[in-house]
């Protein structure tokens, strides 16, 4: 990341809202460099590596450059894959989205070609592959008279794979005096004899490599779908002892979702992005510093200059564009000497980011199963029994509490009963409860069903916060609600002047409705008679309020915990 923000680029409105919108705070390296450059019209030569957010360094001002009111092709850009073609055009919807009419369309082989044919009708930007776009070329479905602007991402890439004389034929039959755009990995003598033969005085843009200090951080990786983020990071925050752990998001929206979701399952955590206040920042990173918050939920841009030696795990909660990113981010462990570890969450496209990713640090990163929900309760169990026994080490004769364990000893009961039920209490007092996710299931950390797919944005996504929509999709609770709890019934259920509050906390706790009644009354100062039905299920509680009290209730038990857990809060949405 640097400096140098958007709206320093020279950016239009509409490009810089949709940017804005999708949460970046602030341009990579090859972005402030070239964007400006692209725009004063110079022809580039790009060098850096795949991943270091060039596709939007070459996307940008492409859109820029568009006319939408001329329904005819204005950029053409060649890459060397189905797969690139594919992500390409994804980008442009992205940034494209404030543009009107905006068309893009991909076009590679093994596609139906006269589809492709009935995209390139009135398409601003063409996105493809060179064999497939040499066909549209002979078939005279690609038009090429108001070509501004002509694209080569991984130029060194495309002539290994033997597409030089497609991309020179491309190159050569377009008449127009059209700015080119070369990105490579790499500058070996054919990409300079192609640039010599086809550049107009391009200006070289290189992204210096960084030093890589990764040695002592042991990496791995974890394929999660995007809705099963939070309670797979539960799951590797219980099952690993840390002081510290910093958890990079990639976008601010992602940031202030992961810390609210991370609050509502009880971890101290606190966020930094770039709407965070310098003194706030300050204050946050301090608590850091200090151990009062375990947990930092961060992008990138609000974590530099975080240098604080203590941290032991780093999370990311999404993969970054840049590979420099990703040495960055896990750069904050790992520190003074010490060993750390790194965490990253992938699905779908994301493998090839990794992959990228792998080529740059010149080394593996090691994939690791998820764990399960009975790896992180033996691990719980297994903190649990060493506390007890260092506790029972550490004291002397005459252990407190022994009159109370003597008083049930006397009532008949066994001592083994009684440590069972001590242990339980305990476990029950100091975890987390967690859920089902689709990777517990067999095979369920591969593929994916057609909503996954559509959760493999680069964006990060948006969380399930702990489990909601899930279970009002038809998920586990319908089960142990009889398997027919509609939202139709759930309404019905209501009755007239009440409202229906939802509580993220339920019967496993042990909680009972006077528990429940006793709590509200007492923190929201209730007049007798306002609190109607409360109906307990396994992990969440429904409560019916008289109507015109549901947001006084809501807001007193904010930041409030039951048994020691605090619980989310809210309108039950499904009425």
């Amino acid at each position: 990341m640097t400096d140098v923000k958007f709206t320093d680029l020279g950016l239009s409105k509409p490009l810089l809202d949709a940017v804005l919108d999708l949460g970046y705070e602030a341009p990579s390296q090859i972005q402030a460099i070239a964007i400006p450059k692209i725009l004063e019209g110079h022809d580039i030569v790009g060098l850096s590596e795949t991943g270091s957010g060039k596709t939007a360094a070459f996307v940008l001002p492409a859109l820029e450059m568009i006319d939408t009111q001329v329904s005819r092709p204005q950029v053409l850009i060649l890459s060397p894959t189905r797969e690139l073609c594919v992500q390409i055009s994804e980008e442009v919807g992205k940034l494209g989205t404030n543009l009107n009419r905006l068309q893009s369309t991909p076009v590679y082989g093994g596609a139906p070609i006269d589809r492709q044919i009935r995209g390139l009708r009135g398409a601003h930007m063409v996105v493809g592959t060179p064999g497939r776009l040499m066909d549209h070329l002979r078939r005279g479905t690609l038009r090429t008279e108001d070509l501004k602007l002509i694209i080569l991402d991984e130029a060194d890439r495309m002539l290994d794979m033997g597409f030089r004389d497609d991309m020179e034929e491309i190159l050569g039959q377009v008449d127009t005096d059209y700015q080119t755009l070369f990105f490579s990995a790499t500058m070996n003598r054919n990409v300079e004899r192609l640039i010599s033969k086809f550049g107009k005085d391009p200006q070289k843009v290189e992204v210096a490599k960084k030093a890589l200090t990764v040695d002592r951080i042991d990496q791995s990786y974890y394929e999660v779908r995007n809705r099963s983020k939070v309670e797979v990071l539960s799951r590797l925050l219980d099952m690993n002892a840390f002081r510290l752990a910093v958890v990079f998001c990639n976008t601010k929206r992602a940031v202030d979702e992961a810390t609210e979701a991370l609050l509502a399952r009880g971890f101290t955590a606190d966020r930094l992005h770039g709407d965070i206040t310098q003194q706030m920042r300050e204050r946050v990173i301090n608590r850091f510093r200090d151990g009062k918050v375990e947990l930092l939920i961060a992008t990138d841009v609000a974590a530099r200059g975080l240098d604080i030696d203590e941290v032991d795990l780093v999370v990311n909660y999404d993969l970054p564009q840049d590979p420099e990113d990703y040495v960055h981010r896990i750069g904050r462990t790992g520190r003074a000497g010490r060993t750390g570890r790194a965490a990253s969450f992938v699905f779908g496209r994301d493998v090839y980011r990794l992959q990228n990713v792998e080529r740059y640090i010149r080394s593996k990163i090691r994939r690791e199963k998820v764990p399960s929900q009975e790896d992180v309760e033996g691990k719980r169990a297994d903190v649990l029994f060493e506390s007890v026994k260092q506790k029972l080490e550490e004291q002397e004769k005459g252990a407190p509490f022994l009159n109370l364990v003597d008083r049930l000893l006397e009532q008949g009961y066994a001592a083994t009963d009684i440590a069972g039920t001590l242990f339980a209490m305990m476990r029950e007092s100091t975890g987390r409860e967690g859920e089902e996710i689709q990777e517990d299931r067999p095979g369920g950390d591969r593929g994916g069903d057609r909503r996954d797919r559509r959760d493999r944005g680069e964006r990060g996504g948006r969380f399930e916060r702990g489990g909601d929509r899930d279970d009002r999709r038809g998920g586990r609770d319908r089960g142990e609600r009889g398997g027919s709890y509609d939202r139709e019934s759930r309404r019905n259920e209501v009755a007239s002047g009440m409202k229906q509050i939802f509580l993220g906390i339920g019967g496993n706790l042990g909680v009972a409705p006077g528990e429940i009644a006793g709590m509200i009354y007492s923190e929201a100062n209730l007049n007798s008679g306002q609190l109607g039905k409360i109906r307990i299920f396994p992990k969440h509680t429904l409560v019916q309020v008289k109507d015109g009290q549901e947001r006084k209730v809501i807001d007193a038990l904010k930041g409030q915990k039951l048994r020691g857990k605090p619980f989310p809060c809210r309108l039950d949405r499904d009425l």
